[in-house]
């Protein structure tokens, strides 16, 4: 069980170091292993578990891309282990843009700056610097603990957690749960009152390849079968439609938890009205209450007189648990006959009920450190690794706590610039991590 009061300085006083150091080795992903890779970072994490006695295991479908897993044994290992997983890539940063340089790690007004500050090489600290502490004292978790720290998730996983699920399946066979990123961190409502964000729920993926095929000829004559002019009708429809709100029981009980906190109705003909009141979250928020759609790519063509005999575009998908048949068929209805469609990622839409042992010892963690949490579940826009760990049956929740200044836009800076995570945050989120891993 957890210890209140337990002296976790130790933990609190590394783990802004470990953030840094994390930071400071560079992992940008651009998509086509032209980055510098994770193995280094893997490799600083192997280096920072053997220092406590935890063996670790290096894997790899391509060289560089690199996936760290090892087991914590707990006190009862015929229960089934917790998954803790992060991924180590990130995002490409342009450090002309920054106030600070995206990769040096500086600790500057309070906080951690550089890319992974936010997404997600604080979770990654704080899981090190938590799980460091209690094994120099000997404090077993109660069940064994499986830790994945992984590749590629910033392009879809495909060198990471699928590579993993698809070809090494046997080191997650037995863990029945997951905890990893974009959940657990604070909106303030009111002085004393502060929703903690857990991810239950994620939009799927579909990155979608559209190619229209014509006459190719002269540009000076008549031509009604043109690539061109298929594919941007096409690409103008699907830009122009807007899919119905749709809530899903994530949706509703977050909305329906956030109307309770304003003292304000649920009111499901105005749903985007209440949204609209949620300050930096509502872009977040507002983006999980329908399907969605956005070209984002064009392409066709080589000269200004010639006419293509084919034309593309590619597009962003996202859509909600529960709604990927219909909504294919209206992406195919929308596109028109002359137009085919192909996947360059296509990730399932994944949803778990916010309910259970886990769920109670988050919030139990959270209320211990602070009095005026609520942990309420939220379903993510975008998408993370649990999507290939919820093929293995394993039920997944976004949980990195942060108790975060009602100022800082923390959604904000998932891939944006200037990304920075407070250091008293992470202290934080060491001591709830440290509870939480005592009562699961």
């Amino acid at each position: 069980m957890a210890e209140p009061g337990k002296d976790l300085s130790a933990a609190e006083a590394e783990v802004t170091d470990l953030c840094r150091e994390l930071i400071e080795i560079d992992t940008s992903n651009y998509g086509d292993h032209s980055g510098p890779g994770e193995r280094k970072a893997a490799e600083y994490v192997a280096g920072r578990l053997d220092e406590v006695g935890v063996e670790s295991q290096i894997y790899e479908k391509h060289p560089g891309r690199s996936n760290l897993v090892a087991r914590i044994t707990g006190e009862d290992p015929s229960r089934p282990p917790l998954l803790i997983q992060g991924h180590l890539d990130v995002v490409p940063a342009a450090a002309d843009d920054w106030t600070h340089h995206p990769f040096a790690g500086e600790v500057a007004d309070g906080c951690v700056w550089g890319r992974g500050a936010v997404d997600m090489k604080n979770m990654n600290a704080m899981v090190l610097a938590t799980l460091r502490q209690r094994l120099r004292e000997g404090r077993r978790p109660p069940r064994d603990i499986v830790l994945a720290f992984v590749a590629d998730e910033e392009a879809g996983g495909t060198w990471g957690a699928q590579y993993l699920v698809n070809e090494h399946p046997e080191l997650f066979a037995d863990c029945d749960s997951a905890i990893s990123e974009v959940g657990g961190f604070s909106v303030t409502m009111e002085e004393n009152r502060r929703l903690y964000l857990v991810e239950t729920a994620e939009k799927g993926i579909a990155w979608m390849k559209l190619t229209a095929r014509g006459t190719a000829g002269h540009g000076s004559m008549t031509n009604k079968d043109n690539a061109v002019t298929e594919l941007a009708a096409a690409v103008a429809r699907l830009g122009e439609h807007e899919f119905p709100v749709h809530l899903t029981p994530t949706v509703r009980t977050f909305l329906e938890e956030v109307c309770e906190e304003f003292g304000i109705p649920f009111d499901e003909r105005d749903v985007e009205g209440t949204v609209a009141r949620l300050g930096p979250i509502a872009k977040m928020i507002g983006a999980t209450l329908r399907n969605t759609i956005n070209p984002t790519v064009l392409g066709g063509g080589y000269k200004a007189n010639v006419i293509p005999g084919e034309a593309t575009a590619q597009l962003d998908g996202r859509f909600l648990p529960g709604t990927e048949e219909q909504y294919f068929a209206k992406i195919d209805e929308l596109l028109g006959p002359k137009v085919s469609r192909e996947f360059i990622q296509h990730l399932p839409a994944v949803e778990t009920s916010f309910d259970g042992g886990l769920v109670n010892a988050m919030s139990e963690s959270l209320l211990a450190e602070d009095p005026g949490a609520k942990a309420v579940p939220y379903c993510l826009s975008g998408g993370t690794d649990s999507k290939s760990f919820h093929r293995l049956g394993i039920r997944n929740y976004g949980f990195s706590p942060l108790k975060l200044p009602p100022e800082l836009d923390f959604a904000g800076m998932f891939h944006g610039v200037d990304e920075r995570v407070p250091v008293d945050g992470l202290q934080f989120g060491v001591r709830v991590l440290d509870r939480f891993v005592g009562m699961s």
